[in-house]
């Protein structure tokens, strides 16, 4: 299939045939079994992930074939007018997603793991990855070929970014037992390692540093390597002050993530209360 798929992406056909188009469906049917993925473990690479680049290849080769179409249930309630390549994914009893009615949507070609509660309205693209058990609450997004681990909660309005394009680009990774708190944003191919906590409102991205303060560490995106979560770290929306020129002379203090501390019994007592609501 892998090569498939790259022959027909790099080799654009005058017209896509039906066996075109049956490769793609085989193609969606891996993701939404998690037969494949966008960007898996390796632990030979520095962040711990490698990018499936044809993987990525494929999802954009749906939206280059599908053609814009009707698709709404009810035209005037609730209209749906998407590329035909892409419409919904569907879920069955026997998936064990909690799936609450108010306006959630999740794109076909995703693999979700048994356990999964999407609370409305929520979001999730096409060539994700969601684990078992993770909470998906109201206004949260999870955009294109983001994986997210095992048992993680990501939070009201929390944004995990996707990255389809350059398709050599690792998406964002948010590892198992990770809780993203309320309003947070991780963007730009950020790797949260396990059992990090996000406090409300900390964004990541590739240009803004983290400060540890409880190791001394400064941690930062390369040319070549993604910003990076050590494991069990908790990190809140902090603040840098500008030492000169001014910015100093006008006192102004630039946002920055900060790395408080590492997960203990007091921060478990603290968010255990999630599991309840599963």
């Amino acid at each position: 299939m892998q090569t498939e798929i790259e022959n027909l992406f790099d080799q654009k056909p005058t017209v896509y045939t039906e066996d075109h188009f049956a490769l793609f469906q085989r193609f969606k049917q891996a993701l939404n079994s998690g037969k494949i993925r966008s960007a898996e473990p390796d632990s030979s690479a520095r962040s711990g992930w490698r990018v499936n680049t044809w993987v990525k290849k494929g999802v954009l080769l749906g939206f280059r074939m599908g053609v814009t179409v009707d698709m709404s249930v009810n035209p005037v309630r609730q209209p749906m007018i998407d590329k035909s390549t892409w419409p919904v994914k569907r879920i069955r009893p026997d998936d064990g997603v909690r799936i609450v009615p108010g306006g959630s949507s999740i794109r076909d070609g995703c693999y979700i793991g048994k356990g999964v509660t999407c609370m409305p309205p929520m979001y999730i693209n096409a060539g994700t990855w969601v684990g078992d058990g993770t909470m998906v609450d109201s206004h949260a997004l999870i955009g294109s070929c983001a994986q997210v681990g095992r048992n993680c909660h990501i939070s009201a309005a929390a944004q995990i970014g996707g990255v389809l394009e350059p398709v050599g680009a690792l998406p964002v990774i948010v590892e198992d037992e990770v809780l993203v708190g309320g309003n947070c944003g991780v963007y730009e191919g950020t790797v949260v390692k396990r059992r990090a906590v996000l406090g409300s409102g900390t964004i990541l991205t590739r240009s803004t540093p983290v400060y540890d303060i409880a190791h001394g560490q400064v941690y930062s995106a390369t040319d070549d390597q993604p910003l990076v979560i050590p494991e069990d770290a908790v990190v809140v929306a902090g603040s840098r002050s500008i030492t000169r020129g001014p910015g100093k002379e006008w006192g102004i203090s630039l946002y920055t993530p900060v790395i408080v501390k590492y997960r203990d019994s007091k921060t478990e007592t603290r968010i255990q209360l999630e599991d309840l609501l599963r």
